[in-house]
């Protein structure tokens, strides 16, 4: 994917991740790289505020250490558990996605796109986020945030239907710095919750103004 000619990719990589390396949002499943465990927060933290998971990643995780407690969990024990987060249809989601696991993946979470979107509650951009996150694959993340980044940066017009647009998956995918794929994905998600809002973004506070087509755009107003 070829990026317009004012657009210096290298730069761009290098002044996001320094930027991050002072900014970045500290969350108990950004401390490691257990598989499991970032697979748990991923499908908790689905359409609810990460400040929120905090509290009950961290005692399903207490109660349920790997993939194989959780297999032997019971409905009612996840029901109670998770109630609190409100979504209540993950509880089902965890439970079938552990008994999947547990039956066809040996208690493992597997590192292969197809099979991790096999299983129950697990979508495209969860699966992304395990493969990047737990695994360290240069995977782009595709959610209404980076995608909104992404629009802004290069000029792009985008609407509810980008998040699934083959353009904009090439376009982050080519964003992504494979020397640092976990560290830039983590990087792009907090510029996006930090800086580049989707309402009232702080383009005077951002460090890659020179590299944003709106940013540019609104300073010169």
């Amino acid at each position: 994917m070829e990026f317009p000619c004012h657009f210096d990719l290298k730069s761009f990589r290098k002044v996001l991740l320094a930027w991050w390396s002072e900014n970045q949002r500290d969350y108990p499943w950004r401390r490691t790289r257990d598989p499991y465990a970032i697979a748990v927060a991923e499908v908790l933290l689905h359409r609810t505020r990460a400040d929120q998971v905090v509290p009950t990643y961290r005692e399903f995780l207490k109660k349920y250490p790997s993939v194989s407690q959780l297999a032997k969990a019971s409905i009612k024990e996840l029901r109670t558990l998770i109630y609190p987060l409100g979504l209540h249809w993950r509880v089902d989601l965890l439970y079938d996605m552990a008994q999947e696991l547990h039956l066809k993946f040996r208690d493992l979470i597997p590192t292969r796109r197809e099979d991790l979107e096999s299983l129950p509650g697990v979508s495209h951009y969860i699966a992304t986020a395990i493969r990047c996150f737990a695994f360290g694959y240069p995977d782009a993340l595709l959610d209404t945030n980076t995608v909104r980044i992404c629009g802004r940066l290069l000029g792009i017009s985008v609407t509810d239907g980008s998040r699934r647009s083959e353009k904009f998956r090439k376009l982050l995918e080519a964003l992504v710095d494979t020397k640092n794929p976990r560290e830039f994905n983590y990087a792009l998600l907090d510029h996006g919750a930090l800086i580049c809002r989707s309402r009232n973004p702080l383009c005077n506070e951002c460090s890659v103004k020179q590299h944003c087509c709106y940013g540019r755009r609104k300073l010169r107003r």
